[in-house]
């Protein structure tokens, strides 16, 4: 992420926050509540300025935080006004809150916070091979800013019947998942879809083609091991038990 750019001296929005002799402007805008309402992969341009009539004033030493962790800046770019470039934006910028303030007097300070919009990552399609009788779980990320207000699950088209499936469904806000405990190839093979609704970004899907293959016979291994080694200590005890027998019928 790059933290530092030239002072921008044109702005195409402009909306400052003031604070006891220091202000932050910033593209895009601040609202009334000193957030900053912007989307992944975007720029975020501040600007921060001594807001005083003395030239002395005018000269103060200003300092940027993020969180506040120190922003390191140029000489050049400390005197008067700073300015901050945060590009491109991140999930993790929403919520970040930018202060800056005098340097011989931290009680001057003004701050912005960035509100980061984003959708759920909902897209393409997955091919998914499920045994019958097995559990099939499908999981969808709704993952969003503002959250989604709506999940729905599809299956060739139809909503998914929770009752006649045996299916169930879970959200907790991050992941939507679909389950069936039991897999039957007449009832849930086919083509499934969730579909998130944002209340910026509309609806984002995306597809699962389920197939349900013969169930195979599995042979389970550790019984089969266990039996083996008791096979071969009791073999060995024989052995022992009549070694010396053994021995005389080997001279």
């Amino acid at each position: 992420m790059k933290l530092i750019r030239p002072l921008l001296f044109h702005f195409l929005l402009y909306c400052a926050t003031e604070t006891l002799g220091v202000k932050i402007q910033s593209v895009p805008g601040v609202n009334s509540e000193g957030v900053i309402q912007t989307e992944l992969e975007k720029t975020v341009s501040l600007v921060c300025q001594s807001d005083g009539d003395h030239e002395s004033q005018a000269d103060e030493e200003l300092v940027w935080k993020r969180n506040g962790a120190a922003i390191s800046l140029t000489e050049e770019n400390k005197k008067g006004h700073s300015s901050v470039c945060v590009t491109p934006i991140i999930y993790e910028d929403n919520g970040a809150t930018f202060t800056c303030h005098l340097s011989k007097n931290a009680t001057v300070t003004a701050s912005v916070t960035l509100n980061v919009t984003y959708p759920p990552q909902l897209s393409g399609s997955e091919e998914v091979a499920v045994e019958e009788e097995a559990v099939l779980v499908l999981q969808c990320d709704i993952w969003a800013n503002p959250p989604v207000f709506s999940v729905s699950w599809k299956l060739n088209g139809s909503t998914v019947d929770l009752l006649a499936g045996g299916f169930s469904v879970t959200n907790d806000g991050l992941t939507s998942r679909l389950t069936a405990k039991k897999m039957k190839k007449s009832l849930h093979e086919g083509t499934y879809q969730c579909t998130a609704e944002s209340p910026i970004y509309g609806g984002h899907s995306k597809q699962f083609i389920v197939a349900v293959t013969e169930k195979t016979l599995k042979v389970p291994l550790m019984p089969m091991i266990a039996g083996l080694v008791v096979v071969c200590l009791t073999a060995l005890l024989a052995i022992a038990s009549r070694w010396d027998k053994i021995t005389k019928c080997c001279k």
